[in-house]
């Protein structure tokens, strides 16, 4: 077949998207709807039964779950979950042969699968958002916490597609980067701190995790970054892991013996 004939990587893209679409109502799409959606109403049934006890809401709650629970939490908990849904998967199951054996742009297909779990992710992320808004959040301050899920979500999604294509324990190493690094910002120094995801979440948001000052041992000055700029690099960043997660899967042999997922 000539490469006139090839589906453009769009297409294969949305061909990908629409056939995966179905296994988002498995055991893993209901994980992710969980990570997201119970932790924020555990919080608002206690919420409410301080509430009806007629004790006083602490100020900030909202802000609190956002970072502490959802941003630095369950989000890379999500992406850890999703990522390994995605191409990695069909290697390991060997079934990438069958993906390859109609034409298509071949590097287009890790996005193509992503998309599904970003997608839905992103639909609960906004949901439990929403009930930040009950448990005394601004609404002024809901595009802001949507937008920097969002953002974050499709970059750490994308970066840990990339680690689970170029190592054999990549999410090994996506964990110990995004629960050990990342939450070392408050002790990295000066542009170190761009090297986090969790840098650009509180940019974005336009909220701290957590005040750091002198008398924090090791404590370094946290730099700031526009909250557009935060989510431009963002959204840059994971478009470049998908690209590189497309180049990966390109330049991997693939066999039916399925020696590629042993490397």
């Amino acid at each position: 077949m000539s490469a006139a004939a090839l589906p453009t990587p769009a297409a294969t893209a949305q061909a990908v998207f629409k056939g995966y679409l179905p296994r988002v109502l498995q055991a893993r799409g209901w994980v992710l709807a969980g990570l997201s959606l119970v932790p924020v109403g555990v919080v608002m049934l206690v919420v409410l039964i301080m509430k009806l006890q007629g004790e006083r809401i602490p100020p900030g709650i909202a802000v609190e779950v956002f970072h502490k629970v959802l941003a630095q939490y369950f989000l890379p908990i999500m992406a850890l979950v999703a990522a390994p849904a995605g191409i990695r998967e069909d290697i390991e199951q060997r079934t990438i042969p069958l993906m390859l054996a109609r034409p298509s742009a071949v590097w287009a297909l890790p996005f193509g699968k992503g998309m599904i779990w970003y997608a839905l992710g992103v639909l609960w992320l906004a949901i439990a958002c929403l009930g930040l808004v009950a448990i005394g959040g601004g609404l002024e301050e809901l595009p802001r916490m949507v937008g920097a899920l969002a953002c974050a979500y499709w970059a750490e999604l994308a970066f840990l597609t990339l680690l689970g294509l170029v190592f054999k324990r990549g999410a090994l190493w996506g964990a110990l980067y995004l629960f050990i690094w990342d939450r070392a910002i408050w002790i990295l120094p000066g542009n170190l701190q761009r090297l986090t995801f969790a840098h650009y979440v509180e940019n974005i948001a336009g909220s701290k995790s957590s005040v750091v000052n002198a008398s924090h041992m090791l404590a370094q000055t946290q730099i700031a970054t526009p909250a557009l700029v935060a989510a431009v690099v963002l959204l840059l960043a994971g478009a470049a892991f998908w690209a590189l997660s497309g180049w990966k899967l390109q330049a991997t042999p693939i066999g039916l013996a399925g020696a590629e997922a042993e490397g």
